[in-house]
């Protein structure tokens, strides 16, 4: 399909002009530190603290399904009336010294903090994780070209390749679009529930089932590659942010909705 082609299709779901928002000056994180805290009832947590006082008041209740993240803000914000800072303080040691190969309520609560963390990265503004989908269409629109899976996943710069395809992916459209375009992937290819009235655009936009399969199936397991944060301002329309730091477990996630 020409470029010219392209444009005509992207258009079709391209967002107005939002306000100017900077994400440089926006970013909450401290000066040195890797994550921003999370804000909430006066206090500024960090993610360990978070963790900890989830996992001591709620770890049954997030347990399954996975919740969405206005769930664990909720969640934490009644661990922090029930604890209070000195309570806090109090469990921090302890989690700390909890593994999360060895309790798997330890690993979700640290997981959940980290999706808060990632969520209040900018000041006036929600982000999140891009999902499988997301990060499919970002490389399918990229210039990567495909391989048998097998063979692509024995290339020693296989890590490198992504990373600039997932870059020059996300560049190449209007990010309102890449969000739409990704909810149809993770629909058609993740067996998640689909949303058919988008099919045919999608479709037009990535014609090629092949090239559709091959970069949803690079990432649709793999959370090793890092991939940048969706950035959704409070002033309107969709940013792309920085690329945060691993999770707790070293990996980055990678749902197949979003989880805002």
């Amino acid at each position: 399909m020409s470029t010219a082609a392209l444009d005509a299709l992207y258009a079709q779901v391209a967002p107005s002009a939002a306000p100017v928002f900077s994400l440089a000056e926006m970013d909450r994180r401290p000066a040195g530190a890797d994550f921003p805290t999370i804000p909430i009832r006066g206090l500024e947590l960090t993610v360990t603290e978070a963790a900890a006082a989830l996992f001591e008041t709620a770890a049954d209740e997030l347990a399954v399904p996975v919740p969405e993240t206005d769930v664990l803000y909720d969640a934490l914000n009644g661990a922090v009336r029930t604890l209070g800072p000195a309570g806090i303080a109090e469990v921090v040691s302890t989690f700390e010294g909890l593994p999360s190969d060895e309790f798997s309520e330890v690993a979700a609560c640290r997981r959940f903090a980290y999706r808060l963390a990632l969520s209040f990265w900018y000041e006036g503004a929600r982000s999140r994780p891009m999902t499988a989908g997301e990060v499919g269409v970002a490389i399918y629109l990229s210039s990567l070209h495909r391989y048998r899976s097998a063979d692509f996943r024995e290339l020693p710069r296989r890590k490198l390749m992504l990373a600039r395809a997932i870059h020059e992916g996300v560049t190449a459209v209007p990010t309102e679009t890449l969000i739409r375009l990704g909810a149809v992937m993770s629909g058609e290819l993740g067996g998640i529930d689909r949303d058919r009235s988008r099919e045919w655009l999608y479709k037009q936009a990535l014609p090629d089932y092949h090239r559709r399969r091959f970069a949803f199936d690079l990432v649709q397991w793999d959370r090793s590659q890092p991939a940048p944060l969706i950035v959704r301002p409070d002033s309107g329309g969709y940013l792309v942010g920085l690329t945060p730091p691993a999770g707790p477990d070293g990996k980055w996630l990678r749902p197949m909705r979003a989880e805002w």
